[in-house]
Order: structure tokens, then C-alpha cells, then sequence
């Protein structure tokens, strides 16, 4: 009989470990994805900011308020722009396997020819506005190419990669703001 009185206190105490273990690994595990490294910049943390045009290619025109509730991400890009020339391909491929999520590109090019083109060469599916005039970018304070923001479904930017960021960095940011 004592010998069974003191094998339950270590039962007991084996199944209180045991089920902390556990419960510390689903909480663990649950955990929602973290953020790339994100690029520093006085947008992270705030609200989208408002982009009205009437110079939409290859889709559109998307309203502000179309956004609520999406995860949302804005492309820049110019013909210029040498490492463009690797992460617009790279947007386009997570563009297609991430259903749900907006994308929007925004082309600081100066001739209509040139963003059309960049549509055709790396095969674009999501919207482009032609931003001629430089009225989003500078909302935006874009001032190095390439240049993406990431917006959660509150359309607050969380994330904003650089001529640096992968496909990867992309995708994880994505995922990180559902």
C-alpha cells in the first residue's frame, strides 16, 4: 500500500508536466507568422494612403473602399528600375498563389508604352495605375525603386520591402497581415 501511495504524487505530477508541456507547445505553434525585416519608413504603422486616379491599366479602377477587410499590397515600379526587373515577377508569381489578397501596381513611368510593355513582359494580372504625375508615389514618399508596401486587413501598412526583399520576404508579409 505505500508503495502505491507514493507512485501517485509522481503520476500526478507527470501528467501535470506533461499537459504544460503540451499546452505551451500549441500555444507555441499557434502562433501567428512573424514579419520579414521590414525597411524603415514613416508609413509603417499607419493607414494606407488614398490613391484616387483615373489612369488604371490592365484592370480597375479599385476604391478605397473595395480594400476593407483585405490584405493589400502595393507594387511600385518603373521600366528604369534595374532590380524591378526581378521582384515584378516575383509579385506576380505570389500574386497567383495567394488568392484573397490585392495587389496593385503602381508605375512611375513616363510614357504609357513603357508600363503596357512591362505588363506584356512579366505577364501582370493585377491592376496598374500609370502614375505619371507622381501623385501616389509621393503620398507614399517613394523615393527608391522598387518599392512595396504591405497593408493588413485593417489597411494598415505592416510591412514595406526594398530592391533587397525576396519572394519569400513577400510571401511571409503576406502572410503575416491575414
Amino acid at each position: 500500500m505505500n508503495a502505491l501511495l507514493r507512485r501517485k504524487p509522481t503520476l500526478v505530477l507527470f501528467t501535470r508536466a506533461t499537459l504544460a508541456t503540451l499546452v505551451a507547445s500549441a500555444l507555441l505553434g499557434c502562433a501567428p507568422p512573424a514579419y520579414p525585416q521590414s525597411m524603415a519608413h514613416h508609413l509603417l504603422g499607419r493607414p494606407l494612403p488614398e490613391m484616387r486616379t483615373r489612369e488604371w491599366l490592365n484592370g480597375g479602377p479599385i476604391e478605397m473602399a473595395d480594400l476593407h477587410g483585405k490584405v493589400v499590397v502595393i507594387k511600385f515600379f518603373a521600366d528604369y528600375c534595374a532590380p524591378c526587373k526581378e521582384t515584378l515577377p516575383a509579385a506576380e508569381r505570389v500574386h497567383a498563389s495567394h488568392a484573397g489578397v490585392v495587389f496593385i501596381g503602381v508605375s512611375e513611368d513616363d510614357a504609357r508604352e513603357k508600363v503596357n510593355k512591362a505588363i506584356a513582359e512579366f505577364g501582370l494580372t493585377f491592376p496598374v495605375i500609370f502614375d505619371r504625375s507622381q501623385m501616389i508615389s509621393g503620398k507614399f514618399r517613394v523615393r527608391e525603386m522598387p518599392r512595396t508596401f504591405v497593408a493588413d486587413k485593417s489597411g494598415v501598412v505592416r510591412w514595406i520591402g526594398g530592391e533587397g526583399q525576396s519572394e519569400a520576404d513577400l510571401a511571409q508579409a503576406i502572410e503575416a497581415a491575414k
